[in-house]
């Protein structure tokens, strides 16, 4: 089976995708995984990647996609993937969707997950990021206040000269929650319109439990 996961930031993907890809033995592919697999790899390819992104440049859509189009061609990926992060764009899209013909490949489904842009800013602006493991927790599931310490990996204030063991990332502040919302209302949405012409699509409500967002997308699969 293979599948596109959408959704904006903060509706659950993440969560959705590990149970996917563990229910349907299926790839997960993502772009950041894709850019440094390349890296790692040393082809020509791989180098060309490299010295894009060592020059701060962006990856056009033209090498992300000789990059896509070379992973799913690798032998683990013909048991089915989940491609998460891919396309953003309706130029994106309607390139993956040439190259999938090309392939004589297709998606099965196209999963769009919703959730009301106020709730997904509540569950992110919420957010917290311990320093030291990296672990990403909530303050409603905390109480509402930052403890000193993390409760993964025990990493306390004191440790880091003072600073906060926990603490907001940037990109989850309100104002850049809001604009991320935004980009993806605006650029990416439309991308996912366009898979529309080509493979069925179906919005997935991502409010409530994780088990029952979950059962949504198995009453799909």
């Amino acid at each position: 089976m293979n599948i596109i996961i959408m959704g904006p930031p903060g509706v659950g993907k993440g969560t959705q995708s590990h149970r996917i890809i563990e229910h349907h033995n299926v790839v997960h592919i993502s772009t950041g995984d894709i850019l440094r697999m390349a890296i790692r790899s040393g082809t020509d390819l791989g180098k060309k990647v490299k010295s894009v992104m060592d020059s701060g440049d962006l990856v056009s859509d033209d090498l992300m996609m000789e990059l896509i189009k070379d992973r799913l061609n690798q032998e683990d990926a013909k048991k089915g993937w989940l491609l998460d992060g891919f396309p953003r764009t309706p130029k994106q899209a309607e390139a993956f969707v040439a190259m999938l013909k090309e392939l004589n490949s297709k998606v099965d489904a196209v999963l769009v997950m919703r959730a009301p842009a106020e709730e997904i800013v509540r569950r992110l602006a919420g957010r917290i990021t311990c320093r030291s493991c990296n672990e990403v927790m909530n303050l409603i599931g905390l109480g509402g206040n930052a403890p000193k310490y993390c409760p993964f990996c025990g990493e306390h204030e004191d440790n880091n000269r003072h600073k906060p063991a926990l603490y907001q990332r940037a990109d989850d502040a309100e104002e850049t929650v809001r604009h991320r919302l935004e980009v993806f209302r605006k650029k990416t949405l439309p991308a996912a319109w366009i898979l529309e012409e080509a493979y069925q699509l179906h919005e997935i409500d991502g409010i409530g439990r994780p088990a029952d967002v979950a059962q949504r997308i198995e009453s799909v699969l």
